[in-house]
């Protein structure tokens, strides 16, 4: 090969300046912050707490048949003071329990739970607790208890028992 045809195989040849490499990193940068914030905020926190408001009779009214499949439905009211946060789960035994999302010792973390089988778990500690305990067992990392009542085949809260729980979620609380 001459020198002549050297030089033009050299312009001729593509260099490689790493653009082929930015796609993937991109995607794989991409799936680390999804994987990181799944991880942090628990998996529930991916759909949300429906926001749900009260009757005229100041109370909040769900049909029984909502909660037969056993998982934990997420909500939040707006109270007066902001937003209180809580789940109803029927659980094994048959019973629909109701529990502000958060307890007495990691709710200034506002991470609240998730579940897993028959377990609600702290997504800040990482504490199992049975569903069939939660209304029952109170204090420490329990799921704080919310007054709940069946009323024929309607579950009612009461708002003047949910507003109970705004001291949990007080945004100046840090």
């Amino acid at each position: 090969m001459s020198d002549r045809q050297a030089k033009r195989e050299q312009f001729n040849t593509e260099k490689s300046t790493g653009r082929k490499l930015l796609i993937p990193a991109a995607v794989l940068a991409l799936v680390a912050v999804a994987a990181a914030g799944w991880f942090l905020l628990g998996q529930q926190s991916l759909g949300g707490h429906a926001l749900i408001k009260a009757g005229q009779d100041d109370t909040v009214r769900f049909a029984a048949t909502d909660f037969s499949d056993g998982k934990a439905r997420f909500y939040r009211f707006q109270g007066q003071s902001g937003p209180i946060d809580f789940f109803v789960v029927r659980s094994q035994d048959g019973v629909i329990r109701v529990a502000f999302d958060t307890c007495d010792v990691c709710y200034r973390e506002r991470k609240g739970y998730r579940q897993e089988g028959n377990d609600m778990v702290c997504n800040n500690c990482g504490q199992h607790f049975r569903t069939d305990l939660v209304n029952v067992v109170k204090g420490g990392c329990n799921p704080a208890p919310l007054k709940r009542q069946m009323a024929s085949d309607k579950l009612v809260i009461a708002v003047n028992d949910i507003e109970q729980g705004a001291g949990y979620f007080k945004a100046s609380i840090n």
